[in-house]
């Protein structure tokens, strides 16, 4: 198994055999804007291949001018593969890769009270799956008009600069983002997307 890059080529067939169908449609970034965010050096679409077969995918954003933390944006595994480890295999070799380079930063959606109990065992499930993987919860965040809870490789003594790092990812016109999210503060929404600001 090699954990590499997935041409330009292949990126529609990606997008809309995988992500769109893994992804609620709120939480789906626009091909175009992913496209856009690569070409500016601030976004990498990697895959895990056996041989030429696409067996799960990852997603890294990241501050062009500042590397220190890269956000895993989306992680995710081929249908037919999914609950057989790749999941946390990919973590690993994601943050192995960046080790002593960058922090990678993951975002999980919390549960929301009064919602789908399907929905909500689902969210709590990866929250979950990214313990197993090590990693540590560290503060909460809001984008697409959810609460998410950042996970850690490690946490800081100080977590002011690797938050001001994380919202420094996702730009000034992010009106929907929200780093840290106090533990009352209701998240803004909808996703900028939606919104027709980016």
């Amino acid at each position: 198994m090699e954990l590499r890059l997935i041409p330009a080529s292949a990126l529609e067939e990606w997008y809309r055999e995988e992500l769109t169908q893994a992804f609620p449609p709120n939480e789906c970034k626009p091909l175009a804007n992913i496209r856009e965010l690569m070409d500016q050096g601030r976004y990498e679409v990697w895959g895990l291949f056996e041989g030429e077969i696409l067996l799960g995918y990852a997603t890294l954003w990241m501050d062009p001018e500042d590397k220190r933390c890269i956000l895993l944006d989306y992680l995710g595994v081929t249908a037919v593969r999914r609950n057989g480890g790749l999941g946390q295999r990919m973590v690993r070799m994601l943050a192995e890769r960046l080790a002593g380079r960058s922090l990678l930063l993951i975002e999980a959606e919390r549960p929301v009270e009064g919602d789908d109990p399907v929905e909500n065992a689902l969210r709590q499930r990866r929250l979950a799956f990214y313990e197993r993987c090590g990693f540590l919860p560290a503060y909460d965040m809001a984008t697409c008009g959810m609460r998410f809870t950042t996970f850690l490789p490690c946490l800081p003594d100080d977590l002011g600069p690797v938050m001001a790092l994380h919202r420094a990812i996702y730009g000034p016109e992010r009106t929907d983002v929200r780093v840290p999210l106090g533990p009352d503060e209701p998240p803004p929404g909808p996703p900028a997307w939606m919104a027709g600001e980016v």
